[in-house]
């Protein structure tokens, strides 16, 4: 049996070689899957995931916080590494990016693989930092795609270290790592009826236990649904989740009532993302936090960058490259996009204990 994460973070932070380390805290709702490094006194707050595949591959530095339905996924060629005294803001995506110490990320920022903050850096509200992006020390940067507006002055540093009771100091705990192993399979997911309508879920589709899926929902073969995702179908319209598709960390699906919501075959949607009530084609890639909006069409073999959003009742052809806020056509493939590093692979699935019918 399985022991909860919860009680793996207390025992661990409370060994003899080290009896004055504080425990980190990890809400009971939080998810933790793979080795991951966590720091003295870190917080990681209801809702969370964290993925670490194909080793020790994120790190969550001594009093960092990370809050509320955020999710960050580290791997061996872009790990997951947050500094000491840094804190998240709600619903941010940390995809492969390195973060500084004494760092302050708004609500609902975006760092996509390879992106690296230096110490003491601000992010606004909503902040997406690409990939490969490199951001100097104490930079103030708002926006997407992101432009600096300062640098931080003594005001923002004696700001934010109010905010932290002026504990602003850097310790040498050398904290703990913990290998979660969450519970996942179609009995583990949380299923609902809506009226008269029930889940139809393929044998071999894998939910992960906090996954929720309500109403007139078909998910297809081999189909992974991550945790935390949420799939909404109680409207008058049918939600249809192709094969061997990939939803992941606290995405939610939903549509309006008439409506309908289709994602074909082999399609990959990203953490934190919005679906809704749109037709995504068959082998397309729906970044993280990207959004798709009502009546839209996103064609077969796309992208969707992160943080784009698609407006309602765009239409959009085969192997075109989707980006902005509102989203345009940037670009088109000369063929199928590869799997991205941040989706699941078989191996990746031995990370989590799977609950056989």
């Amino acid at each position: 049996m399985s022991t909860a994460v919860g009680e793996v973070v207390t025992r661990m932070s409370l060994t003899r070689a080290y009896p004055d380390q504080p425990a980190a805290t990890v809400a009971p709702s939080a998810v933790l899957a793979g080795s991951i490094h966590l720091g003295a006194g870190a917080l990681l707050a209801q809702g969370l995931v964290v993925r670490s595949q194909g080793g020790t591959h994120v790190r969550i530095g001594n009093n960092s916080a990370v809050l509320e339905n955020g999710v960050v996924v580290g791997w061996p060629a872009s790990p997951a590494r947050i500094g000491q005294r840094t804190v998240f803001g709600h619903r941010c995506q940390v995809v492969g990016a390195t973060v500084g110490d004494l760092c302050e990320v708004g609500n609902g920022a975006i760092l996509m693989p390879g992106a690296r903050l230096g110490d003491g850096c601000i992010l606004g509200e909503g902040t997406l930092v690409p990939a490969g992006v490199v951001i100097p020390s104490d930079t103030v940067l708002v926006g997407r795609p992101p432009h600096v507006l300062r640098t931080a002055t003594d005001a923002d540093r004696e700001r934010l270290a109010a905010l932290r009771d002026h504990h602003t100091d850097l310790t040498d705990h050398p904290g703990t790592v913990t290998d979660g192993r969450p519970p996942a399979g179609v009995t583990m997911g949380q299923l609902y009826a809506f009226r008269d309508k029930r889940p139809q879920v393929a044998d071999d589709a894998v939910l992960f236990d906090s996954a929720e899926v309500t109403g007139d929902v078909v998910i297809g073969a081999g189909t992974v649904i991550g945790a935390g995702v949420k799939i909404i179908g109680d409207s008058h319209g049918p939600v249809r989740i192709g094969a061997r598709v990939q939803i992941l960390e606290n995405t939610v699906l939903h549509l309006l009532p008439d409506n309908s919501l289709v994602v074909e075959d082999d399609v990959v949607i990203g953490p934190g993302a919005m679906i809704h009530g749109c037709h995504i084609g068959a082998g397309s890639v729906v970044e993280p936090a990207a959004i798709v909006c009502d009546g839209s069409t996103v064609g077969a073999e796309s992208v969707v960058r992160a943080g784009a959003c698609v407006t309602q009742r765009a239409v959009f052809g085969d192997r075109t490259v989707i980006d902005g806020f509102p989203a345009k056509a940037v670009g088109t493939l000369d063929a199928a996009p590869g799997a991205p590093a941040w989706a699941f692979d078989l191996a990746d699935l031995a990370t989590i204990t799977r609950v056989e019918r």
